[in-house]
């Protein structure tokens, strides 16, 4: 996360405790405080307390090295929200000075799941990061509010009735109802869902069963485990770029258009790539335009023609990512003399990019998703098959990479950055990934091979 950004912890089981890990994890210091109670033990896990009943805190008492916990006065066993003016004053302080704010916005008195009352929850408009928290344990319970807080209200998002069993359906549907977890969620905050307690392989599994029905409305969808200090996986939207800009000279005509069962190669390979969930599919084109354009038009696909297709694979590769990026983020980046510079792009697009390339209509779907699968476990910058000890395709590149994709020149493709980044190697024993057609003879090779 940038240094100064605005994090808002919302949802049940498990807000407080991804709030402190968080603000362990970032470099010092860091202001944590609520919206909402919190209980007075928790308090403990800041370096310094400041409980405060008004606006008036000084530069001298917010300067402070480690974790500086705000709240407002101590009741009992809570504390009490902050008031709107203190938490103005605190947010003004740390974007003058580049201090990351966390902020718990939701209340669910530790139950793991909850449902949202009119009032509830209390974002402030100014935060960056959404971090909606559930917690699993609640899955496979009976729909009470001995485990859901709010039960009536969950019951009414959900479809199911007070005493049913919740479901994965049902947690996946509130979580991505307007009124549900998507409630009062600033316009251009980045949406985190944190699966919590996924304790064991069974809840591990669920969370994964989640991550489909979740992705749409969210930018990444964690799955962890904080009592145990895991987390198992980060799935994020995935896009495919496929390059079909070439003219395909070895060959002697356009390979985007030949024939493979019946159906057009560039055709497959967009198929594919919408079957295994990447999203958005974006087609590059150059050469011969026009007619591999006509044979994908009533696909759901985004196509880029690429001018500048003549210059090498390098200018499709750029051309497809900068098609990724939203207005959002497109003035953190600045072009200059073909060089691209970037603030930090893992606030722009989802998780990454598949490449895929429109001579390979044999690559099917299982192949796309054990590299998303690959990714999602360690986030790594490049994920790329390796096949009889080669590097096969197509390859996964992580966002982090994007801007040093959109500095490569002439015809060197993605290879070109694998000394600059991690590359985790998938072993894959489907040998089909080594074939391209660049000449007539391998095309009738692929063709003849009716296993594929």
């Amino acid at each position: 996360m940038q240094s100064h950004s605005c994090v808002a912890f919302v949802g049940a089981g498990g807000k407080s405790t991804a709030m402190f890990k968080l603000a362990q994890e970032l470099s010092s210091p860091v202001i944590v405080t609520a919206t909402t109670h919190l209980g007075a033990w928790q308090t403990k896990h800041a370096g310094k307390h400041i409980s405060s009943g008004s606006a008036s805190l000084s530069d001298a008492e917010l300067n402070f090295q480690g974790i500086l916990l705000i709240t407002g006065t101590t009741e009992g066993e809570r504390t009490k929200p902050i008031s709107e003016s203190l938490l103005t004053r605190i947010h003004q302080y740390c974007k003058s000075h580049s201090i990351p704010l966390l902020i718990e916005a939701d209340g669910s008195r530790e139950k793991p799941l909850k449902a949202w009352a009119d009032h509830e929850p209390p974002i402030p408009n100014f935060v960056d990061l959404i971090v909606q928290v559930a917690g699993l344990s609640g899955l496979g319970k009976a729909l009470t509010e001995e485990y859901i807080h709010r039960a009536e209200i969950f019951s009414r998002l959900s479809g199911l009735e007070i005493g049913e069993t919740v479901t994965i359906n049902a947690l996946a549907q509130v979580l991505s109802h307007p009124n549900g977890g998507l409630k009062n969620i600033p316009k251009n905050a980045r949406r985190v869902v944190l699966l919590n307690q996924a304790d064991t392989a069974e809840t591990q599994s669920m969370a994964r069963a989640m991550t489909a029905p979740l992705l749409p409305n969210y930018q990444s969808v964690l799955i962890a485990s904080l009592a145990n200090d895991q987390i198992h996986a980060v799935h994020e939207p995935i896009a495919g770029i496929i390059l079909a800009a070439g003219e395909a000279t070895r060959f002697g005509e356009p390979k985007q258009l030949l024939d493979w069962k019946g159906q057009p190669f560039v055709r497959v390979v967009a198929k594919t790539a919408l079957e295994a969930g990447l999203s958005p599919v974006v087609v590059v084109t150059g050469a011969n335009a026009e007619k591999v354009e006509a044979i994908i038009k009533d696909l759901d696909v985004v196509i880029v023609r690429n001018e500048e297709w003549q210059s090498g694979q390098g200018s499709s590769i750029k051309a497809g990512v900068f098609s990724l990026l939203p207005p959002p983020v497109l003035p953190q980046i600045r072009i200059e003399q073909n060089a691209v510079e970037h603030q930090d792009l893992r606030f722009g697009f989802g998780g990454g990019a598949v490449f895929l390339l429109a001579d390979q209509p044999q690559v099917g779907t299982s192949i796309i998703h054990a590299l998303k699968e690959k990714h999602a476990s360690g986030l790594y910058p490049i994920v790329a098959p390796m096949v009889m000890d080669r590097r096969a395709n197509p390859v996964l590149f992580d966002r982090v990479t994007f801007a040093d994709l959109m500095n490569i020149e002439g015809d060197t493709g993605g290879r070109a950055i694998f000394h600059k980044h991690k590359v985790e190697y998938l072993p894959w024993h489907d040998e089909s990934l080594l074939l391209d057609v660049d000449t007539p003879e391998q095309y009738q090779r692929l063709i003849s091979n009716e296993d594929l």
